[in-house]
């Protein structure tokens, strides 16, 4: 990209006075310069609200350049933002730049302009969209006072895979609305991405590598939850993913869960977890059937046996019980299942979140 005006929508999920927007330069080889951005209530499609427009700034100043493998934070905006509302981040990129710190999975429209800054126009006509969220990290919001955070830990099912893009609709995305329905002042993170796995990098960096830059980075966090080993389980053998990937074993992963548990406990933070869903003949009849067989469900059901009575989480969510069919054991409930039999469609999505107890996210005390 050069010389284009990039505009991204994301959700809230606690509302503020203010907001200060991160911008990600985290795998750029080189500086990522940002020529001007801008932040307002977003409307429909790539427009906004015209009259709650404001620039962002750093340091006081319009530009910034964001050294390679480091994340920007904004000045504080003075914007008013209900919980659950809906913000549009647009930035401006004036030099030659590499798409390289990108959410491919976003779920999400990324609005891409022409040549030119149009980080002011209420309107927005783009040359063409991504659903991917391009540089943008973060939305922080001047939360009332004692609220806090819950960090959600995962791959492709807690990103939103399948779900309806820019409907909000992944599982996390129903938990924020519970707990504002609940009146808990509780902010949602969504710190998942698909392909992510425990122990290996593959679709992005392991979850014990990025444990401290995507967890402990955040303010005021009170519980993670954790939802992921799938695709340490499916990934690797007899397929076109990573066929020349060592299988790992149940206590490869369940020693991969300790280790997130005792990082988190070191720092004060609860850790919940949550069983992983029926995959039975995943992608099957593609190149990549081999995700599933009989012995990689063997696995899964002794990882899921570890994280109900292994006594290492703070809290548990058997999304194992709630997602598989009763009539078909290790399978996706036909209604809740997007095609793939592994990812959850929108109706899956909502199920997952409406069977959270609350209470276990963050304590029966709160």
């Amino acid at each position: 990209m050069e010389n284009q005006t990039v505009r991204q929508v994301a959700r809230i999920s606690v509302g503020g006075n203010s907001v200060r927007v991160v911008l990600s330069n985290a795998f750029g080889e080189k500086p990522l310069t940002i020529g001007a951005g801008s932040v307002a209530m977003a409307g429909k499609g790539g427009e906004i609200d015209q009259a709650t427009l404001k620039p962002l700034t750093w340091g006081g100043k319009s530009s910034v350049v964001v050294p390679p493998g480091a994340p920007i934070l904004s000045d504080p905006i003075a914007l008013s933002a209900e919980a659950l509302s809906e913000i549009s981040v647009s930035i401006f990129l004036p030099k030659k730049t590499a798409l390289s710190s990108v959410h491919w999975d976003g779920v999400q429209t990324a609005y891409i302009s022409g040549p030119g800054n149009f980080t002011s126009d209420a309107a927005f006509k783009a040359d063409s969209t991504l659903k991917s969220r391009l540089f943008l990290s973060d939305i922080w919001v001047d939360a009332a006072p004692k609220s806090e955070a819950i960090v959600f830990f995962g791959d492709s099912i807690t990103d939103g895979n399948c779900s309806t893009p820019d409907a909000n609709n992944r599982w996390p995305d129903h938990i924020a609305k519970r707990l504002q329905e609940a009146n808990r002042k509780v902010a949602v993170v969504n710190e998942a991405f698909s392909g992510n796995r425990v122990l290996t990098d593959g679709m992005g960096v392991n979850a014990l590598a990025r444990f401290d830059s995507d967890i402990l980075s955040h303010p005021k966090v009170a519980t993670v939850v954790l939802m992921m080993g799938i695709n340490d389980i499916g990934w690797p053998g007899e397929n076109a993913i990573t066929p020349d990937d060592k299988q790992p074993t149940a206590q490869d992963i369940i020693t991969g869960y300790k280790q997130l548990i005792d990082r988190a406990h070191a720092h004060g933070i609860r850790i919940v977890g949550a069983t992983l869903t029926p995959f039975a003949e995943t992608f099957k009849g593609l190149p990549t059937e081999g995700y599933y067989t009989p012995e990689k469900e063997k696995i899964r059901v002794a990882v899921n046996q570890w994280i109900r009575t292994g006594g290492g989480f703070d809290g548990v969510i058997d999304f194992d019980k709630v997602m598989e069919d009763p009539a078909k054991p290790g399978y996706l409930r036909d209604d809740y299942d997007c095609g793939d039999n592994l990812h959850p469609n929108d109706a899956g999505y909502k199920a997952m979140a409406d069977a959270v107890d609350l209470d276990v996210l963050l304590g029966s005390a709160k």
